[in-house]
């Protein structure tokens, strides 16, 4: 056997073993067209809102509308200041609130019908959140005048994430969100293209 034929196999070696060729093997090729799992946009919750002011009647209606939309139990809204001008004082009840996670998407889409589906770019903020309002109830899927309730309508508010949004949330080590993980006002509205919702 010859010094070129002893030499082939380490040279062949040597080559597996560089850092690069390393990386090579553990590293895989994106497919074209797919999108990273830390990339991809989701619904993180839906927040319902009727302001009612000092009218406690209101009050009592909103909280049994959004009993009929979620099994959530909304919680009322008060003031934190005294505004005597406005009659307010800190504690007072001025409206009411429901936030909802679970099945958000599912009740997003009965919200759309009011709206026919369709929503204007000023519904779109800059944080890539979005929302829009409903002037009356019985526009909404599978809700029926309710003479008790008459005519009340909804502010609608949808907070969307990604992957890792939690570092700016958590208690301990609470970090920035990277500018890559941050959510547009573009992807926002080709995110809600996709989920069926025309944007103009």
């Amino acid at each position: 056997m010859t010094e070129t034929q002893l030499a082939e196999p380490v040279q062949q070696a040597s080559v597996v073993a560089t850092p690069e060729a390393a990386v090579e093997q553990k590293v895989a090729t994106p497919t074209p067209g797919t999108e990273s799992v830390m990339q991809q946009i989701k619904i993180s919750k839906v927040t319902l809102n009727i302001g009612a002011g000092k009218n406690e009647d209101m009050l009592k209606k909103g909280l049994a509308l959004f009993a009929k939309l979620t099994p959530v139990k909304a919680v009322k809204t008060t003031t934190s200041k005294r505004i005597p001008g406005w009659g307010l004082r800190p504690g007072l009840a001025i409206g009411c609130k429901v936030t909802v996670r679970k099945d958000a998407d599912v009740l997003l889409k009965r919200l759309l019908v009011a709206k026919e589906n369709t929503l204007s770019e000023k519904n779109f903020d800059a944080q890539g959140n979005l929302s829009f309002g409903i002037p009356e109830y019985i526009d909404i899927e599978g809700l029926e005048y309710d003479p008790d309730l008459k005519i009340l309508g909804l502010e609608v508010a949808v907070t969307l994430e990604r992957p890792g949004f939690r570092i700016k949330k958590r208690k301990l080590k609470k970090s920035k969100l990277g500018a890559a993980q941050r959510i547009t006002k573009e992807q926002a509205i080709e995110f809600m293209r996709k989920f069926g919702v025309t944007v103009e």
